[in-house]
C-alpha cells in the first residue's frame, strides 16, 4: 500500500501546483478587468473576462474537490479500508483503484449511482 500512497501524494503535490496556477491566472484576470469597462453586458470583451473569470473558478473547485478526494483516500488507506466499496463493502478491483487511486466505490456501485 506504500506505492498507492506514494501515488495519491505525487497527485496532490501536482493538484496543489495545479491550484496555485489557477488562483495566480484568476487573481490576473480579475486585475486585467479592473483595468476595462465594468460594463460586461456592453463591453465586447466582458463577456469573455467574465467567462474567463467562471471557467477558472470552476477549475479551482474542481481542484479542491480533487484534493477532498486526495485526503478521503489517504484516511481509508490510514484506517485500513482502502480499496473496500464504501457502498456494498466488497473489494474494489485492482484495476479501478489504479486508474482511479481516490475510488470510494466499486464499479458495480459506481454504474449504480
Amino acid at each position: 500500500m506504500e506505492h498507492v500512497r506514494a501515488q495519491l501524494e505525487v497527485d496532490q503535490q501536482e493538484t496543489l501546483g495545479r491550484l496555485a496556477n489557477l488562483t495566480n491566472d484568476h487573481a490576473s484576470v480579475v486585475e486585467a478587468s479592473r483595468d476595462t469597462n465594468a460594463d460586461d453586458e456592453h463591453d465586447p470583451e466582458g463577456a469573455t473576462i467574465a467567462f474567463e473569470r467562471s471557467q477558472i473558478g470552476a477549475l479551482v473547485r474542481q481542484a479542491q474537490l480533487h484534493l477532498a478526494e486526495i485526503d478521503a483516500a489517504v484516511a481509508r488507506l490510514d484506517s485500513g479500508t482502502y480499496g473496500t466499496c464504501e457502498q456494498c463493502g466488497a473489494p474494489i478491483g485492482d484495476g479501478r483503484l489504479r486508474a482511479r487511486p481516490t475510488a470510494r466505490t466499486c464499479i458495480r456501485c459506481a454504474s449504480v449511482h
